[in-house]
């Protein structure tokens, strides 16, 4: 097992790349990205960075040579030939082939494009721009490397039994959660935790604990895999993952009328019932109003494998879900509900009581599984962030996103009036966003 004190102390003589790999990156990326390739390529987008907790001055903290040399060797990278290998031949979701040929001769070619770097009060404005199945690449990327050079800023004071002592602390901080999640009945869990990780090393380690602790799915354990390409293709595990809030938030800002943008969200999904069929089919709803989504949803989306909650109250948003399926004369009991924002144990303990034996439940958990420091240093300087990467615009045209949560909405004032009109948004509560 990797000694990650001595690696993280070693990284002041900068052993290790942040990201080390293309598919160190979640699996639903790639396959939007497949999607995008066969149904939107021409669309020309720009991502930004978008750090949600503004008291964290990021620019003040990491140096910003050393972002430009983490983010100049991510564009340095290639897909390798095993990677390529593993992505062509390997099963995903009891398919095999899942990528398309044409789709994985221009992955093996594919460079990350350029990015644009400015620092504007303690805060650093790193945006790409460019054709949408090429930009789409860096979102992961370009949150593990500033999350990463946040917690190396940290740490690099430190010495080494220092950093062993704060690590072993964080490993038996996890193994406790695994134990506790242990004593669910039927539990499916998964890391989603890419994104926001402390480290790869990290991310990696806690992946090789919930295998050992919860044990393999596939061997009769509750452990369904990782998000991650890279871990999953080295652990010999599954890699999960859907879709994603960018989407429908491109096709929106890419319709005409009021009429088409009321459409877009389906427009994705249809697409998307295209290509895949199972546990891929899992709906997204919350990105103009969960509730709207549903009652608007064509008879076709009820027929899905599931729902994926991933903003605002999860258990109000499971119970429309529930009465949904219904409605629409299916059998909630036979029905996916993928929980997966801001989880931790407590929440995964009172969903699964809850919603056990009414749906198929499984959690996405994330920020909490890989990055949960807390307390672990003075000043709680290593306490998880909420730090996103979003497509800003279309074509020219702004993007929009109204969440179930409106801490999590974006997009210009006037944009954001119009799409609530549109989809018959209300008033809605507020509710902190942790991570």
């Amino acid at each position: 097992m990797v000694d990650i004190a001595t690696r993280v102390y070693n990284h002041k003589w900068q052993i290790d790349p942040i990201v080390r790999s293309l598919i160190d990156t979640d699996f639903y990326k790639l396959l939007m990205c497949q999607s995008v390739f066969r149904n939107r390529r021409d669309t020309r987008v720009t991502f930004s960075l978008i750090n949600r907790s503004k008291s964290l001055r990021l620019a003040e903290m990491i140096d910003e040579g050393e972002l430009r040399e983490q983010l100049d060797y991510a564009r340095g990278l290639r897909l390798r030939r095993g990677e390529s290998t593993w992505m062509r031949g390997n099963t995903f979701y009891g398919k095999r082939q899942m990528f398309r040929p044409d789709f994985m001769e221009w992955l093996e070619n594919v460079q990350l494009p350029p990015y644009h770097l400015e620092k504007r009060d303690g805060q650093y404005e790193l945006t790409f721009e460019g054709a949408w199945p090429e930009v789409m690449l860096w979102e992961i990327p370009a949150l593990a490397i500033l999350m990463e050079l946040r917690s190396r800023a940290v740490l690099k004071a430190m010495g080494r039994f220092e950093l062993q002592v704060l690590y072993a602390r964080a490993m038996t901080r996890v193994w406790e959660k695994i134990e506790a999640l242990r004593a669910l009945p039927n539990l499916r869990i998964a890391d989603f935790g890419t994104r926001r990780r402390h480290g790869f090393l990290w991310q990696d380690w806690c992946v090789q604990a919930m295998l050992e602790g919860l044990g393999d799915v596939a061997k009769g354990g509750a452990f369904t895999g990782t998000s991650n390409c890279l871990i999953a293709m080295r652990r010999d595990i599954e890699a999960v993952g859907t879709n994603a809030h960018e989407l429908p938030m491109v096709y929106a800002a890419l319709a005409e009328t009021d009429a088409e943008l009321a459409q877009a969200p389906y427009k994705v999904l249809a697409d998307w019932h295209e290509e895949h069929e199972g546990n891929l089919r899992i709906i997204l709803p919350d990105t103009y109003g969960t509730k709207g989504f549903l009652d608007r949803a064509p008879d076709w989306l009820a027929g899905w494998t599931g729902i994926r909650i991933d903003s605002g109250d999860p258990a109000r948003a499971a119970e429309t879900a529930i009465d949904w399926w219904r409605a629409r004369g299916e059998d909630p009991r036979e029905k996916l509900v993928i929980f997966s924002d801001g989880l931790d144990v407590a929440e995964i303990e009172r969903l699964h009581a809850q919603f056990s034996g009414r749906v198929k439940v499984s959690f996405g958990w994330g920020t909490l599984l890989t990055n949960d420091f807390r307390g672990l240093v003075p000043g709680d300087a290593l306490a998880p962030f909420s730090l996103v990467c979003k497509a800003v615009s279309a074509d020219g045209r702004p993007t929009v996103k109204l969440s179930d949560n409106p801490s999590k909405a974006m997009g210009p004032a006037d944009q954001v009036a119009r799409y609530k009109r549109v989809f018959g948004v209300g008033d809605q509560t507020a509710m902190e966003v942790i991570v």
